[in-house]
């Protein structure tokens, strides 16, 4: 049985890696923790709150104390660290919250599990696995490789200087101390428990309104998609399987430009409402309801300052090496992620209207 400490556990990824691992393994104990600032949820976690095995804590990886009071608690094996401000639109307009989450929030936990984990007498099997992005590597150009592992780093916002920071972090208490660390970079995830600011959950609650869809630039940015749960299965591998120190690339192996994206969810939004007379009901002011094309709204605004051309990954390595494959298909995946937000309305209403903090 593992011991497990999940960071960022109330937010996207954090909340369906929760999800993901206690249906694999029901017997593991999970500390889930969060800060629960805008993006950390606790109905994210509807279901597991209160069983068996599962311990929620609200508090903030910046906290030492409280790490290392949690260490001491449960004597954890294994930390799987999501704990990140990650939107880069915010990290523009306001950067230090990414500098102290991100950055510091990572040191902190470092120095606990190294005080838990090698500072005692005798060391423990233990394994730290930090969980960041593809946008730490910069920007690719239309025929550029992808990001491969030996990719030199090239952040080009501060919410990407601040994961590469915590990757450097994570590394050298790999290589100074010999604590056991994995790292994975990911490519752009998409999935239920989506916070509404990002672009797939955005542009489907405007299209449900009936508001404008907002395309940055020229909307040619590509993007590398993976669904969230073909994500958890490779940070499972790497748990599980990976190499002390390494780094591995989890991609989809699925380049969009981001108006595509955009034209594809109208599609197949528009396929809902053709098949569910209710939805025309519910949603009343969505152009869908009487039959109009959802990419009417398609609006193009002021581009961001900076803003990445192109993320594509390379996931050779974790392929070869653990035997991992994505597994949904991203036209089904994104159908399912449309179907998850049209059976739980409530879930996303309540970050609309504010009433789901806790």
């Amino acid at each position: 049985m593992k011991k497990i400490l999940v960071t960022g556990a109330a937010g996207f990824i954090g909340s369906n890696f929760v999800h993901y691992w206690r249906r694999q393994r029901p017997e593991d104990l999970l500390v889930v923790l969060d800060l629960l600032t805008y993006a950390g949820n606790k109905n994210n976690l509807e279901g597991l709150l209160g069983s068996a095995n599962l311990h929620f804590v609200q508090g903030s990886v910046c906290d030492d104390a409280l790490l290392q009071g949690l260490f001491q608690q449960h004597d954890f094996d294994t930390v799987v660290h999501f704990a990140a401000e990650s939107h880069v639109d915010r990290s523009i307009t306001g950067p230090d919250a990414f500098i102290e989450t991100n950055v510091l929030g990572t040191y902190a936990l470092l120095k606990a599990a190294k005080a838990h984990w090698l500072d005692r007498d005798i060391a423990t099997p233990h394994r730290f696995h930090h969980v960041s992005t593809d946008e730490v590597y910069g920007t690719l150009g239309p025929e550029d490789e992808a990001f491969s592992e030996l990719t030199a780093y090239a952040p080009n916002s501060p919410y990407a200087a601040s994961k590469a920071s915590s990757d450097h972090l994570v590394r050298a208490y790999h290589h100074t101390y010999q604590l056991d660390v994995t790292t994975s970079n990911c490519s752009n995830n998409y999935g239920p428990f989506h916070f509404p600011e990002k672009l797939i959950p955005l542009c489907l609650l405007n299209i449900l309104a009936g508001r404008p869809l907002p395309i940055y630039g020229d909307g040619k940015q590509i993007r590398d998609w993976l669904h969230v749960d073909d994500h958890c299965r490779g940070i499972e591998l790497i748990i599980n399987k990976g190499r002390p120190g390494q780094t591995y690339n989890v991609g989809g192996d699925n380049e969009w430009t981001n108006i595509d994206v955009v034209r594809l969810l109208c599609e197949i939004t528009e396929g809902k409402f053709a098949s569910d007379e209710t939805l025309a009901q519910r949603f009343p002011d969505s152009p869908c309801a009487s039959g109009a094309a959802a990419s009417s709204l398609i609006t193009y605004v002021r581009d961001r300052p900076g803003h990445d051309t192109r993320y594509a990954i390379d996931a050779r390595k974790i392929c070869e090496e653990l035997e991992y494959r994505p597994q949904l298909d991203f036209p089904v995946g994104l159908e399912q992620t449309v179907d998850w937000y049209l059976k739980n309305e409530s879930w996303w209403r309540a970050i609309l209207d504010g009433s789901y903090q806790q």
